[in-house]
């Protein structure tokens, strides 16, 4: 299972809101069918920030042999989220696949 918690999403302009939030669904239900047979729960969280004109969209995923920590800053909500996304997706996979490597005790 994969929990979801997402942070400070009213830091970014209202517009942007339903776009934010069903590009996170998305994501949340392509990670817990990713981890649906992982040994452990997950927590996937997203933390938005906005100083001035940037928007730094940051995500973390607590996997057994580490913690994923994926940032992105964009001028443009959505192209920095998407962008983190796809950053997070293949850290994501790549660690996975070295897990799955990794003799059980």
């Amino acid at each position: 299972m994969v929990e979801l918690v997402v942070k400070n999403l009213k830091e970014v302009d209202e517009q942007y809101h339903d776009e934010i939030n069903k590009i996170i669904k998305e994501k949340h239900q392509y990670y817990s069918e990713l981890f649906k047979k992982y040994e452990r729960d997950l927590t996937l969280e997203i933390i938005f920030d906005k100083s001035s004109s940037l928007y730094k969209v940051s995500a973390s995923l607590n996997m057994v042999s580490k913690r994923i920590l994926v940032a992105e800053e964009d001028k443009d909500a959505i192209k920095a989220v998407t962008k983190m996304f796809s950053d997070l997706k293949k850290t994501v996979k790549k660690q996975h696949e070295i897990e799955r490597k990794i003799p059980k005790k």
